[in-house]
C-alpha cells in the first residue's frame, strides 16, 4: 500500500494543532516554535505533493479511497488535480508566514491587565484551519468536502472573536463588542450558506445515489445519469450560494469587511488569502463538473454579479478611512475578477482565475502583513493617523509600496498576468462585461496609490517620528512574498503549466470551446 501523502499533508497540521494546544500555559514560546515547525513540515509535504504531481498525467492523482459510511455511500476519497495541488501548495506556503507575523499577537496584554490570551490556542487554531482547508482542496467525495467546508468555520470564529486587533480608537470594551459582532456575522452568513448547500448535497445523493465527484461527473459525461433540468438548476444554486458566501460575491459579501477589520493582520490574511479561496475553488471543482448545463444557464447572472463586485468593491475601497477595511473591499473587487474568469467559460479566463487565486493570496498576504506591522507600531488603523512614514521607516514603506502595486496589478508583478488573462478570456466571449470590468483596474490604481500617499509620504507626523523600521522577523515574513510577486510576475510558467491541463478538462466538462477570433481576410 502506497504512503497516503494527501492524508499526511492534512493530518500533520491537525496533529500540530493538538500538540500546540497541549503545551503548558507557561511555555508560550515553546508553543509558538512547535506550531512553526509543524507548519514548515506541512510545507515540505505539500512541496512533495507538488513535485510528484504530473500535469500531463491523470486528472486526479495521489488518490486515496476508503469506505467510511457505507450505508449512505460516503467514502473517504482524496485526490488532487492541477488546480487543487496549486492551492494546497499556496496554503502550506502562507501558514508559516502567518504564524511568524502573528508571533506576538496572542501574548498577554499590557502589564497589570486582568485579560489574558491563550497563546497556545491562537496558534493551534491556525493549524486547525490549515488542516481543514487542505482537506477541502483534496476531497473528491462531496459529503467529505462539505464536512470540512463547514468545520473550518469554528476555529475561524474563535480566531476572529477571541484574538481581535488591539488597535481600536474607542477602547478595549468597544473593541470586544465589535470583535464579537464580526465573528457572529461571519459565522451566521457562512452557516446559512452551508445549510442551503447541505440540502443540495442531500438532493444530489437522492439523484445520483452516491457522493463520489468522479463517479457522478463520469456518469453525467457518458449519459448514464440524466438530471432533470429544473433539478440540476436547483442543486447548482444550492452549491453556488454557499460558495458565493465564502468567496465572497456581492451581495453576500458584507461579513468580510467586518471580519478583516476586527481580526489581527495574520488572521485577516488567513481569511482572504486562504479560507475564501475554498469558495472559488469549489465553483470550479463542483459547480462546473457536477452541473455543467446549470452552470451555463446561470452564467449571465453570475457575470453581472461578478462585475458589480469588481466595481462596487473598488468604489468602496476608494472611500475607506480604515486601512484594513480598504484592503477588504479591494479583495471583494479581486474576487469579482476571479469569479468572472471562472464563468467566462474560456480557457484564458479560467486559467487566469486560477492563477489569480494564487497571486491574490501572495499579494494580499504581503500588503496586509506589512499593514499589520504598521498598525502595531502606531496603534491605529485610521489612514489619517499616518504620514511621512517612508522618511523614518524606508524598508517598511518600500515593502508596503510593492504590496500596493501588486494589488493594482502593475505589469511585472504577479497579479498583472492573471488579471490580464481574466480580462482577455472574458472579452473574447462577453466583450461588454470585459470592457466595463477594466474600470476596476483604474479604481484600483486610485485607492492603492492614495493609500500609499496618505500614509507614507508628506510631512512626518509626530506620532510616527520614532517608528522603527522592519525587524528581522518581519523581514523574514515579507521578503519571500515580495520575491514571489516579482518572480511570478516575470515568469508565471511554473504555475500555469500545472493548472492549464486541469482547466482544459473543466472546459471539456461544460462542453465549451474558446471563441475563434474574427479576422478579416487579407485583401
Amino acid at each position: 500500500m502506497s504512503f497516503p501523502l494527501l492524508t499526511a499533508t492534512a493530518a500533520l497540521p491537525a496533529v500540530g494543532a493538538i500538540a500546540t494546544a497541549a503545551v503548558p500555559a507557561a511555555k508560550r514560546t515553546a508553543a509558538k516554535w512547535l506550531a512553526l515547525l509543524f507548519s514548515l513540515a506541512t510545507l515540505v509535504l505539500a512541496v512533495t505533493v507538488l513535485v510528484r504531481f504530473d500535469p500531463d498525467g491523470d486528472r486526479y492523482q495521489l488518490t486515496e479511497s476508503h469506505a467510511w459510511i457505507a450505508d449512505f455511500g460516503v467514502r473517504y476519497e482524496l485526490g488532487v488535480d492541477g488546480i487543487g495541488v496549486a492551492l494546497v501548495a499556496l496554503t502550506a506556503l502562507l501558514i508559516p508566514f502567518i504564524i511568524l507575523a502573528g508571533w506576538h499577537d496572542a501574548d498577554p496584554l499590557e502589564t497589570g491587565s486582568s485579560r489574558w490570551r491563550p497563546t497556545q490556542g491562537f496558534f493551534a487554531l491556525i493549524l486547525a484551519v490549515e488542516a481543514m482547508v487542505i482537506l477541502s482542496f483534496e476531497a473528491t467525495d462531496v459529503f467529505l468536502f462539505y464536512i470540512f467546508f463547514e468545520a473550518m468555520l469554528i476555529p475561524m470564529y474563535f480566531l476572529i472573536g477571541g484574538f481581535g486587533d488591539r488597535a481600536h480608537e474607542h477602547g478595549e470594551k468597544a473593541a470586544a463588542t465589535q470583535r464579537s459582532y464580526a465573528a457572529v456575522k461571519f459565522l451566521l452568513y457562512n452557516l446559512a450558506g452551508g445549510l442551503i448547500m447541505l440540502a443540495a448535497v442531500i438532493g444530489l445523493y437522492v439523484v445520483a445515489g452516491n457522493f463520489s465527484l468522479q463517479e457522478i461527473a463520469e456518469a453525467r459525461a457518458n449519459g448514464t445519469l440524466d438530471m432533470a433540468t429544473n433539478t440540476e438548476r436547483w442543486l447548482f444554486l444550492g452549491f453556488f450560494f454557499a460558495f458565493a458566501v465564502k468567496a465572497p460575491l456581492w451581495p453576500l459579501h458584507t461579513w468580510l469587511p467586518n471580519a478583516m477589520q476586527e481580526s489581527t493582520a495574520p488572521v485577516a490574511v488567513l481569511i482572504t488569502a486562504v479560507v475564501d479561496k475554498v469558495g472559488t475553488f469549489a465553483m470550479l471543482r463542483f459547480c462546473l463538473q457536477l452541473f455543467p448545463e446549470a452552470s451555463k444557464w446561470a452564467t449571465p447572472a453570475i457575470l453581472v454579479l461578478a462585475l458589480i463586485s469588481i466595481i462596487y468593491g473598488a468604489l468602496l475601497a476608494v472611500g475607506q478611512r480604515d486601512i484594513k477595511r480598504l484592503i477588504a473591499y479591494a479583495s471583494i473587487s479581486h474576487f469579482g475578477f476571479i469569479i468572472m474568469g471562472i464563468f467566462a467559460m474560456t480557457s484564458q479566463g479560467q486559467s487566469g482565475a486560477t492563477l489569480y487565486m494564487i497571486n491574490h493570496g501572495i499579494s494580499t498576504a504581503a500588503l496586509m502583513l506589512v499593514a499589520g506591522f504598521l498598525i502595531s507600531r502606531r496603534g491605529s488603523r485610521l489612514i489619517a493617523d499616518y504620514g511621512g512614514v517612508q522618511k523614518v521607516a524606508p524598508v517598511l514603506a518600500g515593502t508596503f509600496l510593492i504590496g500596493s502595486l501588486a494589488t493594482l496589478s502593475l505589469p511585472g508583478l504577479a497579479p498583472f498576468v492573471s488579471e490580464f488573462l481574466v480580462l482577455v478570456g472574458t472579452f473574447t466571449r462577453y466583450p461588454v462585461i470585459g470592457i466595463i470590468a477594466t474600470f476596476g483596474i483604474v479604481l484600483a490604481a486610485l485607492y492603492t496609490l492614495v493609500l500609499y500617499q496618505r500614509t507614507m509620504t508628506g510631512p512626518v507626523k509626530p506620532e510616527v517620528s520614532a517608528m522603527p523600521d522592519l525587524r528581522i522577523r518581519e523581514l523574514v515574513v515579507v521578503a519571500p512574498l515580495v520575491v514571489l510577486l516579482i518572480f511570478l510576475g516575470v515568469y508565471p510558467k511554473p504555475v500555469t503549466q500545472i493548472i492549464d491541463p486541469a482547466v482544459k478538462q473543466t472546459m471539456s466538462d461544460v462542453q465549451k470551446k474558446d471563441p475563434q477570433p474574427e479576422v478579416e481576410a487579407a485583401k
